[in-house]
């Protein structure tokens, strides 16, 4: 049992003084925020994601009407 206490005792004392753990924890977090971002103004009703949609509904209609269905 001593041991296994021993192993335990000397692993966190190694990732305690590992830094990269922290590094990537923080990117971790940075990454969480963008999505979070990009989710919040690319989203279903997010006001980007409406202007997009006026405009390209702009752009069908222009080129419906400016190029003549032949059947």
């Amino acid at each position: 049992m001593l041991k296994y206490f021993t192993k335990t005792t000397q692993a966190l004392k190694r990732l305690r003084a590992d830094q990269d753990g922290v590094v990537s924890f923080e990117y971790i977090i940075v990454a969480a925020c963008v999505i979070a971002v990009v989710a919040a103004v690319f989203g279903f009703n997010g006001p980007l994601s409406a202007a997009l949609n006026a405009g390209l509904n702009a752009i069908s209609t222009a080129l419906t009407s400016a190029v003549p269905v032949t059947p």
